[in-house]
């Protein structure tokens, strides 16, 4: 499917907005210039941090590129429940030698502020993750010419993204590392995640807007099915952690393809909401006992993520990665979206031959 947003880059590749300093402008430009989409991720960040930024990767790039916007949270969280997860860490801050963070640090990440920037300095492409943002959020952004895509973890929820006016939906299955991007977050959603390639086709039989996958895509074989699946590109996370654009930690780099860490989980322990990472010691200590409640316990628990990192210590980091990790490549981001390209011909072909034998 042509339209305005896949005609922005010629090649059917995005690279996933990583939060936590993964997405630097250094990543985000050499993916677009390689052909792909390369996005800057606004989360945790300031709104003028994620400006600064903007102001960088532009500096790096004329090619289009997206910025990507965590929405506000429900207050929903029992603050006792909470509370009692911090006494539950107790042995984690004695470790490490550092207090707790605050947990009612902030719920809305600086929505209202980022967006105000963003409508006055326009980018090519806004995208929002944790929720669907209102008709007249979309549409201001519309009205100063960028293009709008929202994560979307069902049908149900991609529907919502269409009635609302964006131009794209991101079809996340439930293999994809980080953060799960439901729009309503419950207990209930730790063991409802769609795989990718029976989402795809769900997504597709309800709405007639663009749809990128997402979710443990790794390989161009596998980007091929996904567009046989019905979707329009492919967003890719994990594969660009160890690029050397990346701003991820050394050992967050290194422990994808470490034997030691031989599986990834969906857990609530390093922030209250289902993210999926490598399983370590923090996560198997910490992940049964870890309260529906983000981004309280996210506050809570990034002094010792900090702390871990300093340390070199990756058995008290989160190490977000997809189900496809082992496959990961140490190359330059540039020649990554070549290689995954090269290799989506390579399987189109094969399977256009097996359709004509």
């Amino acid at each position: 499917m042509s339209s305005a947003l896949t005609d922005l880059f010629s090649r059917p590749i995005v690279q996933a907005p990583m939060a936590g300093g993964v997405s630097r402008p250094q990543l985000a430009a050499a993916v677009s210039d390689a052909g792909g989409l390369g996005f800057l991720a606004a989360g945790y960040k300031t709104a003028d941090g994620m400006y600064q930024e903007i102001k960088q990767l532009r500096s790096l790039t004329g090619r289009p590129f997206g910025v990507n916007v965590f929405m506000p949270q429900p207050e929903y969280a029992d603050p006792a429940v909470v509370a009692v997860y911090g006494h539950q860490l107790a042995g984690e801050t004695t470790w490490y030698d550092v207090e707790l963070g605050d947990p009612d640090h902030g719920r809305d990440d600086g929505y209202d502020a980022k967006l105000a920037i963003l409508v006055d300095d326009p980018v090519p492409v806004v995208s929002f993750h944790f929720g669907c943002p209102t008709r007249e959020v979309i549409d201001a952004l519309r009205k100063v010419g960028t293009l709008t895509l929202v994560t979307a973890t069902t049908p149900e929820e991609a529907r919502t993204v269409e009635w609302a006016g964006a131009d794209g939906v991101i079809a996340q299955g439930v293999e994809a590392g980080g953060h799960q991007g439901t729009h309503r977050d419950s207990l209930d959603n730790d063991a409802a995640g769609i795989g990718l390639l029976t989402l795809l086709p769900l997504i597709r039989a309800q709405v007639g807007i663009p749809v990128i996958a997402a979710g443990g895509l790794m390989r161009g074989a596998q980007i091929a099915a996904a567009l046989a699946a019905g979707a329009d590109a492919a967003q890719l996370g994990t594969a660009f952690v160890p690029t050397p654009e990346s701003g991820a930690h050394l050992m967050h780099k290194q422990a994808l393809t470490d034997p030691l860490y031989v599986r990834t989980e969906l857990t609530r322990a390093f922030t209250g909401r289902p993210a999926r990472g490598l399983v370590n010691r923090f996560l198997r200590e910490h992940g049964p006992y870890a309260p529906a409640a983000y981004p309280q316990v996210h506050h809570l628990t990034a002094p010792l993520r900090k702390a871990a990192a300093k340390a070199v210590d990756p058995q008290g980091m989160a190490l977000w990665a997809g189900q496809g990790h082992r496959l990961a490549r140490e190359l330059p981001a540039g020649e990554l979206v070549e290689t995954l390209t090269a290799e989506i011909e390579d399987a189109a072909d094969v399977l256009a031959h097996g359709r004509t034998a």
